[in-house]
């Protein structure tokens, strides 16, 4: 470590009220790193905020997104990324969730291929969360990690044979509020790759493996500059040869679908796969089109995958990621068993193989499952139509994906279920978040930040258009508070009025309600809702 560890300390704090330090996890040689990250890379990460809040501008004046005319060469031209690790050549079942430690171990035991441990969508930001999150990944790492649950009367410990890690951290646009550097909010992105990699990468190494990342809800090739960036100065900080960490993108933003190519590009000697994060895909297309009267989306439960724009989306990627030599990964099935009642289950499991089947028949090489049930039932269906560890030797040249292809307006319904359906998700998953829980079992499917976020979307286009519901009435403000407040009290009768006030519920409704009556377009419900945890 460089002789500078009374300069750090005053430049790095740890904000009031955080009783807990984590002295094992902010370590002083830790600390120096997430200093160095954040003074190379934050003003950067400001910028290319800014730089969002302009393209949205345009999009509000009536823009469209459009491939970029600067980088057709990358398109039109032939060149591959950087050879994909042995560990990550098949990964035909990824399982995915948040970095508790019961979480950790059950993935890690899955059976799928890959977990992918989440301090993004599916985990509320709280401190104890996320630095607790970082010794269950420490331990995971160094295969000591172990649970007892009392209750249960159980142990948990890994199996000896796992599923390969990969790390999600969270996205550019959240901040870490715990912990300033030079009296400045850090980024949440740098923080939890920062630990992640400082503390694991030499074990990693030794265990065969390498730091391995997902990287959340880019929306333009110089983001993936920046992570490129990143990547590069902490493999050299860290004594790492270039190109040792890897990356999978989630094309989850409809501007990032416009520019595969060229995301690949930047990260060429890191990048592996992208994956088709569906849910944020249909919440970014209804948050940047939000303005054009064109593009109201209809029912959230009517956009499939089978859907115009979401199946030419899908093509493309799986198209742009095999002439790249990299995977293409499939989206999430968010369905979770439903006890005690079989004919349910046995459709809810239907409807998971159906999806599957289409993704691997499409050409995708791997697919995202919420629940450890549904690594078998995933797996079955890939095994069958997969023979090889993937199929990027399938180069889908078929494909013709075009931009009015992309931008197809989706077709269907809204319809007052719709509305109450939205609004009871929305509450039901803020109170979760508020709670520390960021994902919750919801109406039979694990809800995370991305469906709470087309819920809450989709409420504020609908009343700012004033649409007209299939019962031929306008969604006033006046008809939306009345069917909110219908929804609020079934809520609170479910749970309790003592429940509903100690488990942030009455928060929850208004948040949402700032959320959806607002004439400005709040870009993250996290970002309000950060600020209660």
């Amino acid at each position: 470590m460089k002789n500078q560890t009374e300069t750090t300390e005053k430049k790095f704090q740890i904000t009031n009220g955080m009783t807990q330090q984590y002295p094992e996890i902010l370590t002083e040689d830790a600390i120096e790193f997430l200093t160095e990250l954040h003074q190379k890379f934050n003003d950067r990460r400001l910028s290319l905020l800014e730089d969002r809040k302009k393209q949205q501008a345009l999009f509000d004046a009536g823009a469209l997104p459009s491939f970029p005319a600067e980088t057709r060469m990358i398109r039109e031209s032939n060149w591959i990324t950087a050879t994909t690790p042995r560990d990550l050549l098949d990964r035909r079942v990824e399982i995915t969730g948040p970095v508790d430690r019961k979480m950790v171990i059950n993935a890690l035991n899955s059976g799928a291929n890959t977990f992918m441990a989440d301090f993004e969508d599916s985990t509320s930001p709280t401190w104890s969360n996320l630095m607790e999150g970082q010794q269950n990944l420490i331990d995971a790492v160094n295969k000591t990690i172990t649970l007892n649950d009392t209750l249960k009367n159980k142990k948990y410990e890994l199996n000896d044979k796992t599923a390969v890690l990969i790390v999600r951290p969270r996205g550019l646009h959240l901040n870490e509020k715990n912990i300033l550097i030079d009296d400045q909010e850090t980024s949440g992105s740098l923080i939890d790759f920062g630990l992640y990699a400082f503390h694991n990468h030499e074990q990693l190494s030794k265990n065969g493996t390498a730091p391995y990342f997902y990287l959340p809800k880019l929306e333009h090739y110089l983001e993936a500059r920046w992570w490129n960036e990143v990547f590069e100065f902490a493999q050299e900080y860290l004594g790492e040869q270039n190109g040792t960490f890897k990356a999978t993108v989630l094309i989850e933003t409809i501007t990032a679908s416009f520019q595969l190519d060229e995301i690949i590009f930047e990260l060429r000697d890191h990048i592996v796969g992208l994956n088709c994060g569906r849910w944020d895909y249909i919440f970014s297309f209804i948050k940047k089109l939000r303005r054009n009267k064109t593009y109201i989306v209809p029912n959230r439960d009517q956009v499939t995958m089978n859907t115009p724009f979401m199946s030419a989306y899908s093509q493309l990627v799986i198209q742009r990621c095999h002439k790249r030599n990299i995977h293409a990964i499939g989206g999430m099935a968010a369905q979770i068993p439903i006890k005690n009642d079989e004919e349910a289950n046995n459709i809810a499991f239907d409807k998971v193989v159906t999806d599957k089947k289409r993704e691997v028949q499409n050409g995708h090489d791997g697919t995202w499952v919420a629940h450890p049930d549904l690594v078998p039932l995933a797996k079955s269906v890939f095994d069958k139509y997969m023979p090889t560890q993937n199929q990027i030797h399938v180069k889908r040249e078929d494909v013709n994906v075009v931009e009015e292809d992309l931008l197809a307006v989706p077709k269907g319904t809204i319809t007052e279920e719709g509305v109450r359906k939205n609004i009871s998700i929305s509450v039901l998953y803020i109170a979760s978040w508020l709670n520390g829980q960021g994902a919750a079992a919801l109406h039979h499917l694990m809800e995370d930040a991305a469906t709470a976020e087309i819920s809450r979307s989709q409420l504020w286009q609908w009343l700012q258009n004033e649409v007209v519901l299939d019962n031929n009435k306008t969604l006033t403000e006046d008809y939306y508070h009345r069917l909110a407040m219908e929804e609020f009290e079934k809520i609170k009768k479910i749970v309790g009025d003592e429940n509903h006030e100690k488990q942030n519920y009455h928060l929850a409704e208004q948040l949402l309600d700032t959320l959806v009556v607002n004439d400005n377009f709040i870009e993250f419900l996290t970002l309000i809702g950060y600020k209660y945890l």
